[in-house]
Parts: C-alpha cells; structure tokens; sequence
C-alpha cells in the first residue's frame, strides 16, 4: 500500500498539504485559545477562585477577547533595541514550532510525514526556539530580557539532555526511532503501553518535558518576582502573542509525543474496543496529558534556579543513564 506521503508530488498533492496545514494551523490555534481558557477555570478552582466569567457565557470569549487586545495594541520597538533581530525573534520562535506538528501521527496513516528519526526531528527543530529566545534577550538591550534569555538557554539545553535520555529506553524496546513504529509496538492490551516497563523514563520524560516548556514550577526565564518577565519584557501586542502562542503550541507537541511513545498512541487499552475510532482514543489519551500540565502548575511552587540546574544534571541524567541499562538489562534477559 503507498501511503499519502510517499505519492509523487504534484500540484494536486501539494494543494491538499497546503489546505491540511491550514487546517491544522486553525485547530491549534483554537486549541491554544481555549487552552488558555480552560487552564485559568481550572486554577482558578484549584484555588477557591472563579477564573474568567465575565466575557461571553461562562467566559467562555474572554481568551478570544485577550487575543484581540494583543493584536491590536501598540506594537513598540525600544529605541536602543537592535531592530532587525527584535522582530525576528518571534518569528524564529513560532515556524519551528509549528513546523514539528508535521510529523506527529494521529493514527496509522493519519500524518503529514513519515520520519524515520521523528523524536530526533523534534528535538531538533525545538532547539531553534531555544536560539529565538536568547536573541529575543539579546535584541531588546534590556539586562532583564538577557539574563531571562541566557536562563531559558541554559535550562532548555540541560533539561533536553535527560529528556532525549529517557526515550532511548523506548527506542530499544521498539527498535526503531519512528514515531509510526514506537506506537504498532504497543499494539495490544495497555500493559504493552510504553509507561509500564518504562516507568522509570516515563517519568523523567514527563519533569524534563515541564522544564522544555518553561511551565511552572520550572518557569524560572520568566520570573515575575526576579526578572519583571523574562525574556519577552520589553515585546508587546502580536509580537508578544507569538511567543505565547509558540509556548502552547509545544504544550500540544509535549502532549502528542508524550501520547505517542508511552500511552499507545491511537491504540486502544484492550484490544475489544478497536471499534472505537484511534484518533479518539489518542485525542483522550493527550487530554489527560494536557490536565496534568494544568494540575501541576496549580500545585507546585516555583523553584530555585539552583536546584533547577541541580535536579537536571544532579538527578534526571543520572537516571535517565541508570534507564537505559535496566533496559537494555531487561531486553537481554527476556530476549
């Protein structure tokens, strides 16, 4: 069977991938619209609050009505900033973000590409957004926008290390670094799921993934009480949006990966209910995911930027190393 990928490229192909990333590009932004949304409910709750309750019924238009506001306020350039990077910054941001949706499988012949290094692409495309956000620091000429941009880099760079180390476990299991693969491996009853005999990875995946997405408790490169916002404090309207946008976007990512290489992806937890279409049970599988970044950041509190740094080469390496030999332990005796 030839996939829809692998078909010659010609106007009518390229149309319809066209159309798709369209398409695609709308359901995320509706997703980070009310995202936002329902993150701000669900704190709110957590902490005895009523969160958004005044635009449209139930609130349910008050992030609609945030993003109007963005893209119509005064777009302002300080005037020592280095201009032609303070307006790249963004933009360098949000492509790489977008760009990593390409490959991510929501069912078995339901993506954009098939990539036989797909976690590899993504790690790799995410790492342009880490260099984003240091010029975004650099380019405004504001020490608080610098030391938020060298905090981000230095936290994005350490915590990816455990994060790519925790899946090699995965990629052993399932012999393969192809996103399609990792999930047929886990065809079957949810004990074959990733998350059960990689518990251990599971785990770190999930604390180094928080800190990619510098989420609370690890949102120390926007630092309210330390550094007025980080990175992006001297940015205001559209340009302002698109980091925000690019920080939800790699929420949905995080999610989507988190889905595919622990959780089965598309696949049922018992075989007896494959009736039930994948793409609701892999959609299922990210919401809880989603639910748990929401529960977190209304949990835990912030952390210092010691023991930031410390919890990632200190704790997470470690196990992340001591992972891939109980796996590769693991794999020899069974085999």
């Amino acid at each position: 069977m030839q996939h829809f990928w692998d078909q010659p490229l010609s106007w009518g192909t390229a149309g319809i991938f066209v159309a798709a990333a369209i398409g695609v590009l709308a359901f995320v932004i509706f997703f980070v619209t009310y995202a936002i949304y329902f993150e701000r409910k669900f704190i709110g709750w957590m902490q005895y609050r009523q969160g958004p309750n005044r635009t449209g019924p139930l609130g349910l238009l008050q992030s609609v009505a945030d993003v109007a506001k963005l893209l119509f306020k005064e777009d302002t350039i300080p005037k020592k900033a280095d201009r032609g990077l303070f307006i790249l910054a963004p933009v360098l941001a949000f492509v790489p973000s977008f760009a990593v949706l390409a490959f991510i499988p929501y069912g078995l012949d339901l993506q954009f590409a098939d990539l036989n290094v797909g976690f590899l692409y993504y790690i790799a495309l995410s790492g342009i957004t880490t260099i984003a956000i240091v010029v975004a620091g650099w380019a405004s000429n504001n020490k608080y926008s610098l030391l938020g941009g060298m905090r981000s880099a230095a936290q994005m760079i350490s915590y990816e290390v455990p994060l790519v180390m925790s899946v090699v476990g995965v990629v052993m299991m399932s012999g393969s670094l192809n996103l399609r693969d990792i999930v047929i491996s886990q065809s079957g009853y949810f004990w074959h799921w990733n998350f059960i005999p990689q518990i251990l990875g599971f785990g770190i995946f999930l604390i180094a993934a928080v800190s990619e997405l510098n989420r609370t408790p690890f949102d120390l490169p926007e630092a309210e009480s330390e550094l007025v916002a980080g990175y992006h404090v001297e940015y205001s309207g559209f340009r302002f949006a698109f980091f925000m946008l690019t920080e939800y976007i790699y929420v949905y990512a995080i999610a989507c990966l988190t889905t595919i290489l622990f959780l089965g992806g598309w696949n049922p937890p018992i075989p007896q209910l494959d009736f039930v279409p994948g793409i609701i049970w892999f959609f299922l599988k990210f919401a809880i995911i989603v639910f748990s970044l929401f529960w977190i950041r209304a949990t835990f509190p912030r952390l210092r930027v010691d023991q930031l740094m410390g919890l990632a080469w200190k704790v997470l390496l470690p196990l992340a190393i001591l992972n891939i030999f109980l796996t590769a332990l693991g794999i020899e005796l069974i085999g």
